[in-house]
């Protein structure tokens, strides 16, 4: 049955891209409100990162707020490691970039280093004065036994998001230990890590993905 023709002044009906009546399953992803949001965000990561502030950036940016992936923070954080400066820096000032451009990246920037350089400067000063006392001296090594704790803690939540990775679980891990008998055993730079491991991990996860 051939429907009724409108009306000359009837409006155009709206096309949707969903099938009727099924709504949209895509959820917006929570981000940021402004820059000020992004530097009091990264002020609150660089003072908890005791030892180490990956393993922070990782929760928070993950898990606590969720502007990130599991899978994306992986991915981030190689892009990361290849940029000379500190990994956290570099980290903060691409997402910085991402959700506000140049304004981003500096709000970002200074979150990571403004409240943490005033802290660092003042530990300093104490620390000139109590450094000769063995008491200090093994409540730091202490302190560098809990961060050893947090990077392999976290390195197990990252290898997690390895499971979807497109070269499987089986390539992934044996490029994983390569990568650390590189590094601990081996004592391979990180510039000759990143170019023959990462170099490979590319190529082969490119030519898995080439149509």
């Amino acid at each position: 049955m051939t429907p009724a023709p409108l009306p000359p002044d009837a409006p155009a009906p709206e096309l949707h891209a969903e099938s009727p009546g099924r709504p949209s399953t895509e959820t917006p992803r929570p981000g940021p409100e402004s820059p000020r949001a992004l530097f009091w965000a990264f002020t609150q990561l660089a003072l908890q990162g005791f030892g180490g502030v990956l393993a922070v950036v990782q929760r928070e940016l993950v898990e606590r707020r969720g502007w990130l992936s599991n899978a994306e923070f992986v991915e981030d954080w190689a892009v990361a490691q290849t940029m000379p400066g500190p990994n956290v820096v570099n980290l903060a000032i691409m997402i910085g970039d991402r959700y506000f451009g140049w304004r981003g990246a500096a709000a970002a920037l200074a979150g990571m280093l403004a409240f943490p350089l005033v802290l660092v400067v003042a530990l300093a000063v104490l620390y000139a004065q109590w450094a000769d006392r063995p008491a200090v001296a093994g409540a730091l090594k202490g302190m560098g036994a809990v961060a050893a704790g947090l990077i392999a803690g976290m390195a197990l939540k990252l290898g997690a998001s390895l499971r979807s990775h497109p070269l499987g679980w089986p390539l992934c891990v044996a490029l994983t230990a390569a990568t650390v008998v590189a590094m601990a055993v081996l004592r391979w730079p990180l510039y000759a890590i990143l170019a023959v491991w990462g170099g490979l991990a590319c190529v082969l996860t490119w030519r898995k993905l080439a149509p």
